[in-house]
């Protein structure tokens, strides 16, 4: 008998074996590099004609181990040196913002509001700070409101002119749910804890879907600095979910005013993250009032006129009206439009950017006429402007003139910096037009402007002297911007209108050291081995019913190394964006750079349908899902193959939600061009997704076109449950014989799990290699820290698995 001790065999974690587990040790020390980068979110800016300016700016960075983002402030001194140039002096280290959820500097910089949401049932935190300390903190109880609304859809916060009051978006106090006790229902019931009892659950109250489950209606409050007073504004209906709120100019005589939007839900809440198609409207209404104000205030008899009807519409006319912001004069209300999105069910389509005069007296009026600014484009002429498509306004967007705004769109694939005078219409390009990066402003405040990308993408920063003449915007203009692109990691520049005459919008740029430019040397070295072109794709089988615009060659993003790195072509990723309503950028993603450095070339490609085109191309998709965009994708992968810089047997597919459609689309439909895939949160089955999704009438408007918002009903029927199936990647899973990565949230209601588990399930059926990784605590966009690293920390084993 052998009396040796057996070894045992090392266990290896689940998903990994001995033939991976270097290449995932390997890999996962660089994603944790370009994990770490930070990212700008916001900047303010306080000027002093004496001093310079002061900046603070917010920044966000992943942090792994705690699976968040840690949130934190680097503040910087900046003085101007000489005409064509600026000093930066920054704060040697930034200032963590541990537990604050929002925070809004008042209009002088002189106060700066913090709010801290509980993580569990316990009061919401308000703190004013002045330039040394806290000034003040209250606690607002649970009775009086839920946590504040800190979302880029809902959220509201506007400090009054004379910064004593704040307006914002709550979520309305819980109702008392039925109490039982150990003798049944208690007929007195309560929202506090008792031992003694034990709460029921009550009636279901529906949810606007995706990402606010949980969430509370978000409702309008102001608050009052000095005592702490908390105060629900009164007359918005209970059907009315509000957000964006700004105050109205003040006005003697008028009682003050907030200007609100309000989205209307009579029956069901539809999912409303990332959907613009949702009516809405901007509303006003009076605002409360606090102590001495409501004492012998003389109000005009207008304002006491509309007493029976608190809220007014403002935008009747129109289906969609969002971001309100008033001129720094007080006469013009701005804001932006979705109407097409809204008109024809799209999710999103052009915008148009629209006025109202406001009354002199303050007291708005129902009647109030809307002009456009920027219409909608349907198709613009090659190189010119192809429409707005701009998601938001900075809090102060306005030029020292009063009548121009600084605003960001995206101009086919890149995001670019547009100046627009609200009173011609006049649009002008402030970013270089000869340039393929993307730019996004960040923040103003009076006659500064700090701007950049909020996806660690592109910042700039614009710093204008204020001309005793203020009809005339100076003609000094400094902007400082964070310039990256799809292989550079950011940095901020310096830049200075050449023309002093404002004759032209030509801007030279100067290089600014920041500390957010550092990054390791191998960082540095891996991307300054890449390059990237836009690359025009011509549409193939044209034919006569297709509109001008659908005509149109459509964009595709080329990233590749500058050196050959092996003797035969770098194996392909084909990228496609989700929607099908957005758009892939020129702009720096850390996770798209991480896969250019581990060998692979990227190809973005921004079908028809995609945003940043005009109206008339992206209107073209809806009806032909399944169909238009995949051969969009097709010719283009033949495109980039015929120019001779890939190789038709080294090319995956990568996408998520609708790019996961397309992604197993292509798998079933040209089983033969792709040799591997992965996929995130995919869109496999409508037949499926129509009864389980948040947004159900997508799968109608994308199914069936513009009619589909006619046809769109919570009851299917066999027919449109036919069709449905037929659009969907499942009806063509019989050709399919790719391997393929599935990554999958499973708290996701806008593609519930089911659906790429289905399709993984068929897959397994049929006898093709899959991997399946779920996420337990993730929704649509997988974007915990720790979930995003390690999907794509999978993608790029997966695909090195079978391409090299």
């Amino acid at each position: 008998m052998d009396g040796s001790k057996a070894v045992p065999l090392k266990e290896m974690p689940l998903g990994i074996d001995a033939t991976t587990e270097d290449e995932y040790a390997s890999q996962s020390r660089l994603l944790q590099e370009f994990t770490s980068i930070s990212s700008f979110d916001k900047a303010w800016i306080k000027s002093d004609s004496r001093n310079g300016s002061q900046a603070m700016f917010s920044i966000s960075q992943p942090n792994l181990l705690a699976n968040k983002r840690r949130k934190f402030i680097l503040s910087s001194h900046i003085s101007k040196e000489s005409s064509n140039s600026v000093k930066f002096e920054w704060a040697p280290f930034p200032v963590e913002m541990t537990g604050v959820s929002v925070i809004v500097p008042s209009p002088s910089g002189s106060k700066l509001l913090v709010v801290r949401n509980p993580e569990a049932e316990a009061p919401c935190q308000f703190e004013i700070w002045g330039p040394a300390q806290e000034e003040k903190e209250f606690h607002i109880p649970l009775s009086v409101h839920g946590s504040v609304y800190a979302d880029e859809w809902f959220q509201g916060i506007s400090w009054n002119s004379d910064e004593t009051l704040i307006a914002y978006v709550a979520e309305e106090p819980s109702p008392p749910k039925p109490t039982f006790t150990c003798q049944g229902y208690k007929k007195v019931s309560t929202i506090d804890k008792d031992f003694a009892n034990w709460k029921g659950q009550g009636e279901w109250e529906e949810e606007w879907g995706e990402t606010y489950v949980g969430k509370r209606q978000p409702a309008l409050f102001v608050i009052n600095i000095n005592s702490g007073d908390t105060q629900a504004v009164k007359g918005i209906e209970k059907h009315l979910s509000v957000g964006q709120v700004v105050w109205a100019p003040p006005v003697r005589g008028s009682h003050q005013y907030l200007v609100f939007v309000g989205w209307s839900a009579d029956t069901r809440k539809l999912g409303i993250k990332y959907c613009y198609n949702r009516p809405c409207a901007l509303y006003a209404v009076k605002a409360p009032l606090y102590g001495s104000e409501a004492d012998g205030q003389e109000i005009n008899s207008r304002d006491n006129s509309i007493e029976d009807s608190p809220v007014v519409n403002l935008t009747e006319s129109i289906s969609s009206a969002y971001h309100p912001r008033f001129s720094p004069d007080g006469k013009l209300l701005l804001f932006l439009s979705a109407r097409s999105a809204v008109d024809s069910g799209a999710h999103s389509a052009t915008d148009s950017l629209n006025r109202i005069d406001w009354p002199i007296d303050g007291v708005p009026c129902l009647s109030s006429k809307i002009f456009d600014v920027i219409p909608v484009v349907m198709c613009a002429d090659d190189g010119c402007f192809p429409g707005l498509y701009c998601s938001s306004f900075l809090s102060n967007p306005w030029f020292s003139d009063g009548c121009t705004m600084v605003i960001s769109s995206f101009w086919g694939s890149c995001q670019v910096v547009l100046s627009v005078n609200v009173l011609s219409g006049e649009v002008l390009h402030i970013s270089p037009t000869n340039s393929n990066l993307s730019w996004n402003v960040l923040s103003l405040d009076g006659d500064n402007v700090i701007a950049g990308n909020i996806k660690t993408l592109f910042s700039l920063l614009i710093k204008q002297t204020i001309l005793e003449n203020y009809n005339e915007i100076s003609t000094s203009c400094w902007i400082f911007e964070v310039s990256s692109s799809l292989v550079n990691v950011p940095r901020i520049k310096y830049g200075y209108l050449v023309d002093r005459q404002r004759k032209s919008s030509a801007w030279n740029w100067l290089d600014v050291p920041s500390p957010t430019n550092e990054c390791s040397e191998k960082m540095e070295s891996l991307l300054s081995s890449l390059q990237f072109s836009i690359m025009k794709i011509p549409v193939r089988d044209v034919c006569d019913s297709l509109t001008k615009g659908a005509r149109k060659p459509f964009e595709a993003i080329f990233v590749s190394s500058r050196t050959k790195r092996s003797d035969s072509f770098d194996p392909l990723i084909v990228f496609l964006h989700g929607g099908p309503h957005t758009v892939s950028l020129s702009s720096f993603s850390k996770s798209l750079a991480f896969l250019s450095t581990i060998g692979f070339n990227l190809f973005l490609v921004n079908y028809r349908g995609s945003l940043g085109f005009g109206e008339e191309a992206l209107q073209s998709l809806p009806g032909n899902i399944g169909s238009q965009d995949v051969n969009d994708v097709l010719v283009a992968v033949d495109h980039v193959i015929d120019m001779g810089l890939a190789s038709p047997s080294k090319i995956a597919v990568l996408g998520g939600s609708h790019g996961g459609f397309l992604t197993t689309h292509l798998i079933g439909q040209a089983p033969e061009k792709f040799f591997v895939a992965a996929t995130r949160n995919p869109a496999c089955n409508l037949a499926l997704m129509v009864g389980t999704t948040d947004i159900p009438d997508w799968c109608y408007v994308e199914a069936y076109g513009t009619e589909g918002k006619n046809r769109y009903t919570e009851a299917p029927s066999a027919e449109h449950l036919a069709l449905f199936h037929s659009k969907s990647p499942i009806s063509q899973i019989s050709k399919a014989k790719t391997p393929t990565l599935f990554l999958l949230g499973a708290q996701d209601i806008r593609l519930p799990i089911c659906s790429g588990l289905q399709y993984a399930r068929a897959l397994k059926e049929k006898g093709v290699a899959v991997k399946v990784i779920v996420f337990p605590n993730d929704n649509h966009p997988i974007d915990k820290p720790q979930s995003d690293f390690e999907s794509f920390l999978n993608i790029g084993v997966w695909f090195k698995r079978y391409l090299f």
